[in-house]
């Protein structure tokens, strides 16, 4: 099969793609954009249930709001250019490429912040029930929120920035692709930032969440009269609390396991200098992994298979419906 130049004017440095498709590929690119719909439609359904129903306003929650918006634009934005750069040349420019980049760099980076706020949350209702409510508000986890994402945007836009005009470039073997490749340095401190540090605070604080959990559950073994006789408040309570660490603590492990393949060759001890052109696996498995947290929520949330049926069947839409009751 033969290739054609993506600029045929640079004949020595122009990127070179497929002039006719095979099938494979063909039908490669048709499972991934429907993957890209799904990934979309479903993280929406998350978006406008936690957004409308009032009776989901939770600190929590919020957080899987949060999670949610990040997932449903890698479903809009990164999924489709991704799909679109592989298959053909990249013709839209350097500065359009920079934007995609930090944009692609800022949604991952927030998931990344999201997860841990989630097992900082999980930490603080399992681990210090008594003073969960009164540290862990609304208020204060709009805040955390915000500044995930502020974080995030400052750090990817400084570091690329920087890197741009220093070491890094674009376009480091031909034109027609959209990538950058990091400098040691950066490479090096983006890894600890954005993964080592991350994945060290998760795994502790779930691990600590874990013993706690343990240890709670052999208490309320050993006491299963009492507790049944008279269920405290704070019994239940803890019971929901560590029901939704459960369920979380499977999302931040998918997560996990989706996010370690792109960052293996580190982790086996290669060149950090790396470039955002990584494995198209390794980056379409993190990139799914966007797609599995509805279906998580769905498998193990009553309140998010009540609410899809409320929104699917317009019901959302009548007087009220914000107050219905999914709890």
């Amino acid at each position: 099969m033969e290739d054609q130049l993506c600029f045929p004017e640079l004949l020595n440095t122009s990127c070179t793609k497929p002039a006719t498709p095979q099938t494979k590929d063909v039908l490669l690119q048709v499972v991934l954009s429907l993957v890209s719909v799904l990934t979309t439609a479903l993280n929406l359904l998350v978006i406008i249930s936690i957004s409308h129903f009032k009776q989901l306003h939770s600190p929590t929650n919020l957080l899987l709001l949060s999670l949610a918006v990040s997932d449903f634009l890698v479903g809009l934005l990164l999924m489709p250019t991704e799909i679109i750069s592989t298959q053909f040349c990249w013709f839209l420019g350097d500065v359009v490429c920079v934007l995609y980049l930090i944009t692609d760099f800022v949604i991952t980076s927030s998931s990344i912040g999201n997860m841990v706020l989630i097992s900082i949350d999980r930490f603080l209702a399992v681990c210090e029930p008594l003073h969960y409510h009164s540290r862990v508000t609304l208020g204060r986890t709009e805040m955390c929120i915000c500044l995930c994402w502020l974080c995030s945007f400052l750090y990817n836009t400084t570091f690329i920035l920087n890197d741009l005009f220093g070491e890094s470039k674009l376009h480091k073997t031909c034109r027609g692709e959209c990538y950058i490749v990091l400098s040691y340095i950066t490479g090096t401190v983006d890894f600890v930032i954005t993964f080592i540090g991350p994945i060290c605070v998760i795994i502790v604080l779930y691990m600590r969440v874990f013993v706690v959990a343990v240890s709670q559950a052999r208490a309320m073994h050993s006491h299963i009269t009492a507790a049944t006789h008279q269920p405290s408040r704070t019994l239940m309570v803890n019971k929901s609390e560590m029901k939704a660490a459960k369920i979380l603590g499977v999302v931040v492990v998918v997560f996990i396991i989706c996010l370690c393949p792109l960052y293996a060759p580190s982790l086996s001890g290669e060149n950090i200098e790396e470039s955002t052109s990584s494995s198209p696996f390794n980056l379409w498995l993190l990139y799914l992994n966007s797609c599995l947290n509805p279906i998580i929520y769905a498998m193990f949330y009553p309140w998010f298979r009540k609410s899809v049926k409320l929104i699917v069947t317009l019901k959302m839409l009548q007087p009220n419906s914000r107050h219905a009751k999914l709890l």
